[in-house]
C-alpha cells in the first residue's frame, strides 16, 4: 500500500506529522509526489493558533482539507509536485494543486494545473498568492495613471504591488511598519514608504496588512470619494475604526476582497481555474522570487509552523521542501 507523510494541526498551537495510507489512483485520477509547499503565513497562523471563528468554519475550508477546525485538521493550499501516475498527458508534469502539506496524494486529474515551462517549481508555490492578487485587482479596478498604495508588504501585498507595476503610468507604493521591506520593494520595482510617513491623496488604497491600524491608515490616505479595498483577513479578532471625523464628509468607501469567489466584475466570464492559470502564467516574472524568504525540510514543519505563528517579521513566503527521501 502507498503511504505519505502529512502535517496536521492536532490542537491549537500543536502540530504533528502523520503517516497516512494512499489509495491507488483510479480512472481520471493522478498520484502527485510533492516537491514544495508554501506556508500562507497569515491564514495558516490563524488555523494553527485556533483563531478561525466558528462562523467561518465552513467558508474557511481548504479544497482538500481533512478534519475540522479547530483540530485535528490538515490544512494548506500551496502545493507543487510532479505527477507520478495518471493520464499520459499529465505524467511527469510539474503541477500546482490546492492541497495541504503532504508528501504525496491522489486527486482527480482536473484538480491539478500544469506549471508552464520555464517557471521554477519553488516559485510556482506563489500561484495561490498571485491568484489572490489578481482577484484583488479585479475588485480594485485600477486605471492607467492611478496613484495606488498597498499597505502591508507581506506575501499578498507584495504580489499585488508587482502586478500593479505592470499597468502603464500607475504609481505604486508599498507601505509597511518594517523598514527592512524597503529591500523587497526595490526588488519588486515599486516604491516604499514607512507607515509613519505615507503618501496621501491616493486614488486607491489596498490594505493587506491584517491590522486595524493599516485599515485606518488606508482611510486617512485615500482621496475624497475614494475607495479602500480591504484584502486582509482577521480571523476572530475584532477591528476598531474611527469612522467619525471626515469619513462621511469625504464619502469614503470600504470594499472587501476575498479569493473564495471570482471578483464580481469578472464572475460572469472567468472561472476559478482560469484565474489560477492566469496566475501561473504571470509567474514567468523572476521578480516574484523576492517573496520567497526561507525554506525548511518537511521534517521540521511542526517547529516551523509554531515559529511562524508566534510572529516572524522577516518572513514572506516560507517554502517547505518535500523532494527528499522519506
Amino acid at each position: 500500500m502507498l503511504e505519505s507523510s502529512a502535517f496536521w494541526v492536532e490542537s491549537p498551537n500543536v502540530g504533528v506529522l502523520r503517516r497516512e495510507p494512499l489509495p491507488q489512483p483510479g480512472e481520471g485520477e493522478v498520484l502527485v509526489r510533492t516537491l514544495y509547499t508554501g506556508v500562507s503565513r497569515g491564514t495558516e497562523a490563524s488555523v494553527f493558533s485556533g483563531q478561525v471563528p466558528v462562523s467561518e468554519f465552513e467558508r474557511m475550508r481548504a479544497p482538500y482539507q481533512d478534519g475540522d477546525f479547530p483540530g485535528p485538521v490538515k490544512y494548506g493550499y500551496l502545493n507543487v509536485g510532479v505527477v507520478d501516475r495518471g493520464p499520459e498527458s499529465l505524467r511527469g508534469r510539474i503541477v500546482f494543486t490546492l492541497f495541504p502539506h503532504q508528501s504525496a496524494f491522489v486527486v482527480p486529474a482536473d484538480a491539478v494545473v500544469p506549471v508552464p515551462a520555464g517557471i521554477p517549481a519553488r516559485r510556482a508555490v506563489l500561484a495561490g498568492a498571485v491568484e489572490t492578487a489578481v482577484n484583488v485587482l479585479w475588485d480594485a479596478r485600477p486605471l492607467v495613471g492611478d496613484r495606488v498604495s498597498v499597505i502591508g508588504a507581506g506575501m499578498i501585498g507584495c504580489c499585488v504591488a508587482r502586478l500593479l507595476r505592470g499597468i502603464p503610468g500607475v504609481e505604486v507604493v508599498l507601505i509597511d511598519v518594517n523598514p527592512a521591506r524597503q529591500a523587497v520593494a526595490d526588488r519588486l520595482g515599486v516604491g516604499f514608504a514607512d507607515a509613519a510617513r505615507p503618501p496621501g491623496d491616493r486614488d486607491i488604497v489596498i490594505n493587506t496588512s491584517g491590522s486595524a491600524a493599516g485599515l485606518q491608515l488606508s482611510l486617512e490616505t485615500v482621496v475624497t470619494d475614494g475607495e479602500v479595498v480591504e484584502a486582509s483577513w482577521y480571523g476572530d479578532r475584532p477591528v476598531t475604526l474611527m469612522l467619525g471625523a471626515d469619513f462621511h464628509s469625504r464619502r469614503l468607501t470600504i470594499r472587501s476582497s476575498q479569493v473564495g469567489a471570482v471578483a464580481a466584475s469578472r464572475r460572469g466570464n472567468r472561472s476559478t481555474r482560469e484565474r489560477l492559470e492566469l496566475a501561473l502564467r504571470l509567474l514567468h516574472d523572476p521578480a516574484y522570487d523576492a517573496v520567497l524568504t526561507g525554506e525548511s525540510s518537511w521534517r521540521d514543519l511542526p517547529e516551523v509552523m509554531a515559529t511562524l505563528a508566534r510572529g516572524a517579521p522577516d518572513v514572506l513566503c516560507h517554502t517547505i521542501v518535500w523532494g527528499e527521501p522519506e
